[in-house]
């Protein structure tokens, strides 16, 4: 009996088969191990200053290896994810009395395409951590975070992203990887999105405020706040007249900005 795929294929004039398909990289998860971190004991942490906690939770997570595997023989390779992360420094966190709770997340979208042409979105955010210690003062650190999907996970990604360059890059965990100054890319100039893709997400995906205020700011900073295109009634229109047009019609306070 043929697939749903096969037969969706088959009425799209295509004769995909399962034997014609790449398969999908694996994800294989490292199994998780007790870091052997103890408990807090009946009295609970020691009450001293958020900064001395957090130092003492440096001092109980020195290391975490590269456990995780994505892809398959030559094409695989191995990195920490967030779950090796969390397992290591949550025991360190409950045993020293440290909570890391998020307070603040600002975020950022666009549409891309994988190198196989397939429609995407890009998620990037930055967010404002809190570290509180056992006596209640608290420090406020900030850690960004990007991902690609092309479901509705991306937010949750970069959001786990974020998580996992904070309790790294704040725990000061030796990572193993490649010194940044190893390697030296060229950048080059990538496409400009064009205005009409602009106006068909401000007419067909109803942006936020704040998306559209960012469709403001990227088209500005490249000097296109006024290419025209067609608005809903065939007229033509610059961009970013449009976008602030729209944005008032839909009772944003400054239309799109």
């Amino acid at each position: 009996m043929s697939t749903i795929a096969e037969r969706a294929a088959a009425a799209a004039g295509r004769t995909d088969t399962a034997a014609d398909q790449t398969p999908a990289p694996t994800y294989t998860p490292a199994p998780l191990q007790d870091p052997g971190i103890p408990e807090p004991g009946p009295d609970g942490p020691e009450q001293v200053p958020v900064w001395i906690a957090w130092s003492r939770v440096m001092g109980e997570v020195r290391a975490i290896g590269k456990g995780d595997t994505f892809g398959t023989g030559s094409n695989s390779y191995q990195f920490r994810g967030v779950d090796s992360a969390l397992n290591a420094f949550g025991p360190a966190c409950r045993l020293h009395g440290v909570l890391v709770l998020p307070v603040r997340v600002e975020t950022a979208y666009r549409d891309v395409k994988t190198s196989g042409g397939k429609p995407s979105r890009e998620c990037t955010v930055t967010v404002t951590y809190r570290i509180i210690g056992p006596t209640g003062d608290s420090i406020e650190v900030q850690s960004a975070g990007e991902s690609m999907d092309s479901a509705d996970k991306g937010t949750a990604k970069a959001l786990s992203t974020s998580l996992r360059s904070l309790l790294f890059l704040g725990g000061l965990v030796p990572t193993n990887d490649a010194d940044p100054d190893a390697t030296n890319i060229e950048r080059g100039e990538a496409p400009l999105r064009p205005a009409l893709s602009y106006r068909d997400e401000v007419l067909e995906e109803m942006p936020s405020k704040a998306r559209m205020a960012q469709m403001m700011y990227e088209l500005r900073q490249q000097g296109r706040a006024g290419d025209l295109v067609p608005n809903e009634n065939g007229n033509d229109e610059s961009i970013c007249e449009f976008i602030l047009r729209k944005g008032a019609e839909r009772g944003f306070a400054g239309g799109g900005q």
